[in-house]
């Protein structure tokens, strides 16, 4: 029998990865797990240039290069000219992974226009656009790629209070899966990796080590770490993932299995004024 040469054994695309978002939290942990996996990273951020800085700090640790940009998914027709800004600065583009997003509080019966337009612009409208710049440098490059795209729990489960962001990363799964047929034959996969609870600074928890026991609801009793959320990611861009495209991989402590079993053992219906 002829010997097959597996295509995981090497990188054909960029080693260049964009991360999104990635100040602090899952973003911030993707990046440093890119760059140990040898990539030179693109950093973006909304707000919080230090917290960029710093993250861009940690990659160079890892002995790679970092680029930095302001990237206002508000406005995300010129937020994506920054996809390839930060490419051009790198020398290439294998990577892109959408993580930036944004959220609400709101029942749906009080929420304005504005608000639901502004959530999800940056929670699907950017994604896309973003996904439309990086592929058409993957194609042009003829090397392959890979497009991760950071949702939720919530691309699948709804939750009160947080309407316009279900209803976009439900949305953002969906893309992902027509993008991941569109692209196949270019050799880029395209993936949503979607979070349960994290202990972030999204989530109120500043990057704190998640502690044991404090979740008695999620099968494995507690939130979730970054760098945890980051391996995943880390493995859809990589070589390893190349039969991988497609798919939704929950990162979420078995949250999602609990739908009814925990509907089951509720006895106030305190969660209808969550």
């Amino acid at each position: 029998m002829s010997e097959v040469t597996a295509p995981i054994s090497r990188f054909d695309y960029d080693k260049v990865a964009i991360v999104t978002g990635a100040d602090s939290g899952i973003g911030r942990a993707t990046a440093v797990a890119l760059a140990a996996h040898g990539f030179d990273v693109g950093v973006t951020y909304h707000r919080d240039e230090e917290g960029a800085r710093e993250t861009a700090r940690q990659v160079a640790e890892q002995g790679r290069r970092a680029a930095v940009r302001r990237h206002d998914l508000t406005d995300p027709v010129t937020a994506a000219e920054v996809i390839d800004e930060l490419a051009d600065e790198l020398g290439g583009l294998g990577v892109l992974v959408n993580n930036a997003g944004t959220g609400t509080a709101e029942p749906l019966l009080d929420i304005g226009y504005d608000r639901w337009r502004e959530v999800v612009a940056v929670d699907l409208d950017g994604p896309f656009l973003c996904a439309q710049r990086a592929a058409r440098r993957m194609i042009d490059r003829g090397a392959g790629g890979r497009i991760v795209n950071v949702t939720s729990v919530h691309e699948e489960y709804p939750r009160l209070g947080a309407g316009p962001y279900c209803a976009a990363k439900g949305g953002l799964r969906m893309l992902s899966r027509t993008l991941a047929l569109e692209l196949a034959r270019h050799g880029i996969t395209v993936n949503t990796v979607a979070p349960g609870e994290i202990a972030t600074p999204m989530t109120g928890q500043e990057d704190r080590p998640p502690r044991p026991g404090t979740r008695p609801g999620y099968p494995l009793g507690r939130p979730g770490d970054a760098r945890e959320v980051a391996q995943v990611i880390a493995f859809l861009a990589g070589p390893a993932s190349s039969y991988v495209t497609g798919a939704s991989v929950f990162v979420d402590g078995g949250l999602g299995l609990m739908g009814p079993q925990a509907a089951g053992d509720a006895e106030k219906d305190l969660w209808a004024s969550a």
